[in-house]
């Protein structure tokens, strides 16, 4: 099986949090969870001056640009290049070029992966993130995201919520 690598995909400008939504419906309607891992609208805080007041906004890194984790395929390339808002690959002619470990860096996503001393059914502790010292048991894991799900007590129902690996540990 091949390996999962980063590519961009040029889409129209404002489109780009659209696509993303399209793209992990699709994947998740033809079951493509374990070949298109992950997608991302890389993002950046920004420090606005507005009559005065300092405000810290999230901008878009790359308006018109989109980032995909995965493994391409015959079927993967025509899902994400006949979404509706992707204009195609960043790459010469047809032909997408996966980003370099070099390339990604700056970005702020790691390639590394991490080991986890967990599974699911193990009763955990969230560490960081808006979950902060939330316990949950583990439903599903996902080692292409490095995430876990979870369920939290929210408005008195059971909802179920995604964390990194990185913020949850073993009790």
């Amino acid at each position: 099986m091949s390996e999962a690598n980063w590519y961009v995909v040029h889409t129209y400008s404002g489109y780009e949090n659209k696509v993303k939504a399209n793209i992990e419906k699709t994947i998740e309607n033809r079951h493509l969870e374990d070949q298109i891992l992950e997608v991302r609208v890389p993002m950046q805080d920004v420090v606005e001056v507005k009559n005065g007041a300092k405000k810290s906004v999230q901008k878009k890194m790359f308006p018109g640009y989109v980032l995909i984790n995965m493994i391409m395929n015959d079927d993967t390339w025509y899902v994400v290049r006949n979404t509706r808002g992707v204009t195609g690959f960043v790459g010469p002619g047809s032909k997408p070029v996966p980003l370099t470990d070099v390339e990604m860096r700056p970005l702020g996503i790691k390639s590394e992966n991490v080991l986890v001393d967990f599974a699911e059914g193990d009763t955990i502790i969230v560490i960081g993130g808006v979950w902060k010292d939330t316990v949950g048991v583990i439903q599903s894991m996902n080692h292409g995201k490095q995430s876990v799900i979870i369920n939290v007590e929210l408005f008195g129902r059971e909802t179920p919520v995604e964390i990194s690996f990185t913020d949850v540990k073993k009790m």
